[in-house]
């Protein structure tokens, strides 16, 4: 089966970069297409796994440069299907859908935002999406019934014990593991579903900054530029080694949705603060049910010092995080493994899934 995978973010290429070899592993063709994105390309080379940019320039931000960036990626998709003749399409784009539909080719979306939070995504994708996945906690809104559940979060396809070992001497390429050291994480909130969406601010950093620092090291890590105040903090690393940086730190403090998810699946206590708090399912169940991170909205700066101060002086916090993590990883699949099959076996898996919920636990 020639199969195409769309990348339209480095959170993407970590989703599917196992999935990417599975299938491969099974004889499958697997053409992998992207634009240019952050640093999704640097992901990609490191790994050195083959892609086709099919917007090298990037898009330009605002409506227009979005919306105009998804006309151009639909032709330049449509026209790399037909050539390569490829059987079916999945990423968590808009275009997987559209082109799909257009060829009348199986489709398959994999989302994990509620459609709250990503309106523009839902009426963009979900009318033309033939497979769409979704985790449990996730809500689709009016496209749930079209949706296949599973009990998962998009970082378990490679944050799972069964895909990911921390070790310490990747560490030791960036400093000293054996010292405390906090992790800050700033993004850009430039996307098209950030809009009216705040975060760390320059005053509410150097307050984190004051409260950490006599605990330990603080390293930041910015999608954005950083003042000159913080550019001493600033930790250049390689993007593949990100992770276990993160699975030793203290705690992680930013305002990225992803990277906290992913400290919280690695029992690394969180501290998420924007505007996106208690709107979107998965991060609500890791902090609510999990117990495994705090989502603070921009209105409670004062609740975030505090949260943070807690979380420093709490004893034994390293043990008690870990172990909510075990009861975490207890209850959920290898995504991978999952979506690995369910590509493969589409689409007899959606009805599989749809009759039987629990065959997903086979992928533990």
């Amino acid at each position: 089966m020639n199969i195409l995978i769309q990348l339209g973010h480095p959170a993407h290429f970590h989703l599917y970069k196992n999935v990417i070899e599975n299938l491969q592993e099974k004889g499958h063709k697997v053409f992998v297409l992207i634009k240019t994105k952050d640093i999704l390309q640097e992901l990609l080379d490191n790994k050195g796994i083959p892609y086709y940019n099919i917007l090298p320039n990037g898009r330009k931000d605002g409506k227009f440069g979005i919306f105009w960036g998804m006309i151009v990626r639909d032709f330049r998709i449509l026209k790399f299907c037909l050539k390569h003749k490829i059987d079916l399409l999945t990423g968590s784009t808009v275009e997987v859908a559209h082109i799909g539909w257009l060829l009348h080719k199986y489709s398959i979306i994999t989302a994990e935002d509620d459609a709250v939070v990503i309106p523009t995504f839902g009426k963009l994708a979900h009318p033309f999406a033939e497979g769409f996945l979704s985790p449990i906690c996730c809500d689709n809104g009016g496209f749930d019934q079209k949706s296949v559940k599973y009990n998962s979060y998009h970082e378990l396809a490679y944050l799972h014990p069964n895909h990911f070992s921390p070790e310490k001497k990747i560490v030791e390429k960036y400093f000293s593991s054996t010292s405390p050291y906090f992790i800050l994480r700033f993004a850009k909130l430039n996307a098209y579903h950030d809009t009216n969406i705040g975060g760390i601010n320059t005053q509410i950093a150097q307050k984190i900054i004051d409260i950490l620092s006599p605990h330990g090291r603080i390293y930041i890590t910015a999608e954005r530029e950083l003042e000159p105040q913080f550019e001493n903090y600033r930790i250049q690393i390689n993007p593949l080694d990100m992770h276990h940086v993160m699975a030793f730190a203290q705690i992680y403090i930013g305002d990225s949705q992803t990277m906290a998810a992913e400290a919280g699946v690695l029992g690394v206590p969180f501290v998420r603060f924007n505007d996106f708090v208690g709107r979107i399912g998965y991060l609500r169940e890791l902090e609510d049910e999990y117990n495994l991170g705090f989502g603070i909205k921009t209105s409670e700066v004062e609740h975030l010092y505090e949260t943070i101060k807690d979380l420093v002086l709490m004893p034994d916090r390293n043990e008690i995080f870990q172990e909510r993590r075990k009861k975490m990883l207890s209850e959920k699949i290898d995504y991978a493994k999952f979506l690995s099959w369910f590509i493969e076996s589409y689409p007899e898996s959606s009805k599989i899934m749809k009759e039987n919920l629990d065959y997903q636990y086979r992928f533990k």
